[in-house]
């Protein structure tokens, strides 16, 4: 009976997982399993307005393609484009 109950469960993810793939607009849990974080530091964010939502009828929504703008903005650089970045201020800054 374990087994059944276990087996069930990851239907129930991977059904979930595959109409989050399938949607534009997510709600609050469908937004934290999307990001990998909280719903909590969700919540946290929109209250400061740290991450842009939308909010209807007293519930919080997110367009899957802000959040994915919004968790790549601040891109973390490769050591070769540091070293492009310092050889032209080197050269236009003399």
């Amino acid at each position: 009976m374990e087994m059944t109950q276990e087996i069930q469960a990851q239907l129930d993810r991977i059904e979930r997982l595959t109409l989050i793939g399938a949607k534009n607009t997510l709600d609050i849990k469908e937004a934290a399993i999307y990001t990998g974080r909280s719903v909590g530091y969700l919540y946290r964010l929109t209250s400061e307005r740290g991450i842009p939502h939308f909010k209807q009828a007293g519930k919080l929504y997110f367009s899957k393609s802000e959040l994915d703008e919004w968790m790549q903005q601040e891109r973390v650089l490769t050591t070769a484009q540091l070293n492009t970045q310092a050889e032209t201020y080197c050269v236009t800054h003399k």
